[in-house]
């Protein structure tokens, strides 16, 4: 199944409290829940002024209706081709 990227602008993210953090993480677990198993979401990473988050779908179109049903914003969403770590360069 295809990994995919979604990198959020959302303005003052690094400073977002933790119950706000929790509440996000709530709402999007409602949502994957609504739409069933085929769609994951692995994990996210929060910077100052942008998040980015890791999931796995069948396709982009569902990564989408993730987004707009959860009203998170969507800046771009690029598919992982493949993953690389210090082990690669062995």
């Amino acid at each position: 199944m295809p990994k995919y990227v979604i990198e959020r602008d959302v303005e003052g993210a690094g400073n977002l409290a933790a119950d706000d953090l929790k509440a996000i993480s709530q709402k999007s677990c409602n949502v994957l829940e609504s739409m069933g198993p085929k769609i994951q979401w692995l994990e996210s990473f929060v910077t100052p002024d942008k998040i980015y988050c890791v999931y796995i779908a069948p396709d982009e179109d569902m990564v989408r209706q993730h987004a707009e049903l959860g009203e998170f914003p969507v800046t771009r969403i690029s598919e992982v081709k493949t993953v690389i770590d210090p082990t690669s360069a062995d």
